[in-house]
């Protein structure tokens, strides 16, 4: 096997020590929804990733839908995030966060004070939410956006970019996949709007692509990246007709704006239908750009997706959580370590670090006890 994945890459103007990455995850480790030392020591030990994108982060009070997740829009979270990026630039590592807004995903309980549940539409998802004070809860309906809301998140994502800056990010991911709060918008089942943001494709597209401009106006097209997820169905998205022509035209229009990178949770990997089987390739010819794609991938099966050309660079999830130092245990061929799913979106009985930084690198998981 060549040694594509583990060769540099460039990424606007940043360098990249190799083209794994670290993908999103949510770890619910902020307590307050403010990242800490524990979380910088996390991210830390992943620094050998070619790029760390650091788990979905609310960038306003009303995108808090989970327990324990952080928010990036005020100081106290400035300086925790700023703990996390000189942690990983201290080993020479490179980060962006992922800003999500959970929308309609989330439960007044996991909310704090004066925050509300709210979406394009008022349409309940199915399905349940963990809260810590009376455990699982059904998806409450949220309310519908007015127009001048929706154009007041997009300057709060905006404000939310900045902040990212001054917290020392290489830049941001914006999640309008996996059913939140900008796909959402995207998907006529979630966006049942009749004013400028809800009807047509390029209505449904029209806030994302705001969301976009307001960010790359704020910071830079050189350091705004995407993720998208099209024929998705997590957090009860459902299908709809036209799903290719609509990325297409999506990645298109991202493209005319310069985005860093589009990065795609592969639908061949979801038991999507059989169009999707076109989808990577529509997407790859529309968006020329850095093209990251992510989704059960192994060393070999990256390795492949890098020497066919339909990607760049490959993310990696739960392989991070129990092996810190992924990228050189899959370079030396190593077996690699299980995770416990008990720990995944918390703390074990053991403390905040139980399942979350107590997983060792293979140099000292070989040394004698």
């Amino acid at each position: 096997m060549s040694d594509k994945l583990f060769s540099a890459a460039q990424l606007g103007p940043i360098t990249l020590r190799n083209k794994v990455v670290m993908a999103p995850m949510t770890r619910a480790r902020s307590l307050g929804n403010v990242p800490g030392p524990l979380v910088a020591e996390y991210y830390a030990q992943r620094a050998s990733a070619g790029l760390i994108i650091a788990e979905g982060t609310a960038p306003n009070i009303d995108g808090l839908g989970y327990a324990r997740i952080p928010g990036l829009f005020n100081a106290e979270q400035v300086a925790g995030w700023k703990l996390v990026t000189d942690a990983v630039h201290a080993r020479e590592g490179r980060i962006f966060v992922q800003f999500m807004h959970t929308g309609r995903i989330g439960h007044p309980l996991n909310l704090p004070e004066g925050a509300e549940m709210v979406a394009p539409s008022a349409v309940k998802a199915g399905g349940e939410m963990w809260t810590d004070q009376q455990q699982m809860q059904p998806h409450p309906e949220p309310r519908a956006m007015t127009t001048a809301e929706v154009k007041q998140v997009i300057q709060d994502f905006a404000k939310a970019a900045k902040l990212a800056v001054e917290a020392g990010f290489d830049g941001v991911e914006l999640h309008a996949a996996n059913g939140y709060l900008l796909e959402q918008f995207l998907n006529p089942n979630t966006n049942q709007r009749t004013d400028e943001y809800g009807g047509s494709a390029e209505n449904r597209a029209r806030f994302v692509l705001e969301v976009a401009d307001a960010t790359i106006a704020a910071i830079g097209a050189e350091r705004t990246g995407i993720r998208l997820s099209p024929w998705g169905t997590f957090n009860d998205m459902g299908a709809y007709e036209g799903v290719n022509d609509f990325y297409e035209y999506l990645a298109t229009e991202l493209q005319s704006r310069n985005l860093v990178y589009l990065h795609l949770i592969n639908p061949e990997t979801i038991k999507a239908p059989a169009a999707s089987a076109d989808t990577v390739g529509i997407m790859r010819r529309a968006f020329t750009n850095t093209f990251i794609l992510s989704s059960e991938y192994d060393a070999a099966k990256a390795e492949e997706e890098l020497q066919k050309g339909r990607a760049d660079l490959v993310a990696f999830g739960r392989p991070f959580i129990s092996n810190p130092d992924l990228p050189e245990r899959m370079e030396a061929g190593t077996e690699l370590a299980e995770g416990d799913q008990s720990t995944y979106y918390g703390p074990g009985p053991q403390g905040l670090h139980q399942g979350y930084t107590d997983y060792p690198a293979l140099a000292e998981a070989q040394q004698p006890a």
